[in-house]
């Protein structure tokens, strides 16, 4: 949890960058993420010579002996103008070579570094951001993901690039939903920040933590004061140790999480991300998941290689017809990427692996063919769980278009999909999104164990009896309605509303009430007159 002079720090930090001609958000999280990594470099090679010392073992160096004075320890007491000259001169240039010749850390970054650049045009700006970035607590592994998590959040802020993101509150419901186990291997083949991918593994820690291995305390503030809430209660924050991950531990830090995009920076910030979560070798690798390269350079990725996939796949954007796969034009013939990622998706899973996934509406009702062939495979071809329709205000203020969650599962075939219209999700629907009292959030999460529980069960009457009335927010649609419908998933084909008759009073009744009231105004203009 970020607070007090932590907090205030960052933002210091974010307005020097500002004031200093770095106004892209994204510029100034990446910079960021370049000056985090040099310390977290030092850190590490210092715990390991630590190590060394006492055990006697060598290990494998980050940094040669003529390479010491790019060590963090070191540029941290640099002036101004040999500060700048050493990191642009010497330090990136060391991260394009670390990415190349070794492994580690560098490894991580191996694919995305060889094009990063100092944009830090001004030494007396990187001599204060080299000072804030050392007073962060980047040693203490309960903080990192906070941290980074609140500078993430700066990209919705500050009004500029907030389509990367998906709120937070948004992809933790969905991972709760899908409730992923320690031994599944999880995509997003459009990763960005990577925002999926590390609530995923904050989730698993939760998870796999016994009450022994959960420990809270309370938030205080400089002077050891309790920090309180907006409600005025203390704030408390809650470490998961994973203790009960046990032998899937390596699994989790190893081959868990994978993460695809085509935006270099991305990779940088979704990287770092992860790894601040405290996930030690996520997969993240930069790459257009929707080229036919994709499957000929990460065979066991494009094709059956997950359990689970989690994606907010982008709607709109640039598209290389020419470059797409056969293989997903095949599936749907089509240019609209927001089609082809749910074919690509489909792929990527294994059968028997699950998916959710945000769409825009269109996907659910639009009637071309491909719109319509796509629907048909997801409900003749494979298990359509459920659509979750969300607000058109959950992306505000970047983007109002309607969207809804698809759960489903490769193979199989459909009997009854559940639907749930979602109409608050705790913030305001308009572009400020401030936070209020109503959302559905928690009731979709209860309905969705009741009808899992009652699926498990394998009971049609009772399925029917608990969501069989359309007029509820949770209901289930049978396979042969939406099949005659053209496959239409749109919540409002099947919703039914139920309307009141309203009983208006004789027209005779009415007329004679306007002419009494007509009268007794008269009578009061009368009174009025007689006064003046």
């Amino acid at each position: 949890m970020i607070t007090g002079a932590l907090k205030s720090n960052i933002d210091k930090l974010w307005e020097e960058f500002w004031t200093g001609g770095i106004t892209n958000p994204l510029t100034v999280i990446e910079q960021i993420t370049f000056l985090m990594y040099a310390r977290l470099l030092d850190m590490n090679e210092a715990s390991d010579e630590k190590k060394a010392q006492r055990t006697g073992k060598d290990f494998n160096r980050r940094f040669d002996h003529h390479q010491q004075n790019i060590r963090w320890r070191n540029l941290v007491h640099l002036g101004s103008e040999e500060l700048y000259a050493t990191i642009r001169d010497e330090l990136f240039p060391y991260f394009k070579d670390t990415a190349n010749d070794r492994g580690g850390e560098g490894s991580l970054f191996a694919e995305f570094m060889k094009d990063a650049q100092l944009m830090i045009q001004k030494p007396s700006l990187l001599v204060k951001a080299i000072a804030m970035v050392d007073e962060l607590p980047l040693d203490k592994g309960d903080t990192k993901g906070d941290l980074y998590e609140y500078l993430l959040s700066k990209l919705t802020t500050a009004g500029i690039n907030g389509q990367f993101r998906t709120p937070r509150h948004i992809i933790r419901t969905l991972v709760e939903l899908m409730d992923p186990t320690a031994t599944d291997r999880i995509c997003d083949p459009a990763c960005g920040t990577a925002g999926f991918l590390s609530t995923t593994y904050e989730f698993m820690v939760e998870k796999y933590s016994s009450a022994e291995g959960t420990f809270s305390d309370p938030v205080t503030d400089e002077a050891g004061n309790p920090v309180l809430d907006d409600k005025g209660q203390p704030q408390i924050n809650t470490i998961y140790s994973g203790d009960l991950l046990g032998d899937d531990r390596k699994h989790v830090d190893t081959d868990m999480f994978h993460g695809f995009d085509f935006d270099a920076t991305m990779l940088r910030i979704a990287a770092m991300n992860l790894v601040m979560h405290g996930v030690a070798e996520p997969d993240i690798h930069y790459q257009d998941t929707l080229s036919q390269r994709f499957l000929e350079r990460y065979p066991q990725s494009a094709s059956e290689g997950f359990d689970l996939i989690l994606a907010n796949p982008p709607f709109k954007g640039s598209l290389d017809a020419e470059d797409v796969d056969p293989d997903l034009l095949r599936t749907v013939k089509t240019k609209k990427t927001e089609l082809l990622f749910v074919a690509l998706i489909l792929r990527m899973l294994k059968t028997g692996g699950r998916a959710a996934v945000i769409v825009p509406d269109g996907v659910l009702f639009g009637s071309s063919k491909a719109h319509q062939q796509l629907r048909q495979t997801l409900i003749e071809d494979n298990q359509l769980e459920a659509v979750i329709s969300l607000p058109s205000g959950v992306f505000k203020p970047y983007a109002g278009v309607s969207t809804a969650v698809l759960i489903f599962t490769k193979g199989g075939e459909t009997d009854k999909v559940w639907f749930y219209d979602v109409a608050a999700d705790g913030y305001s629907l308009d572009d400020k999104r401030t936070p209020i009292d109503a959302s559905d959030l928690p009731d979709v999460k209860a309905q969705w164990q009741a009808i899992s529980q009652l699926r498990q069960s394998n009971d049609s009457e009772q399925i029917t009896a608990a969501f069989g009335d359309k007029t509820q927010k949770a209901f289930i649609v049978d396979k042969a309605d939406i099949a005659a419908n053209k496959y239409d998933l749109s919540i409002n084909r099947y919703k039914e509303v139920v309307y009141e008759e309203e009983v208006y009073d004789p027209p005779k009744v009415i007329l004679k009430r306007l002419m009494a009231l007509e009268t007794e105004i008269q009578r009061e203009l009368k009174e009025l007159e007689g006064m003046l």
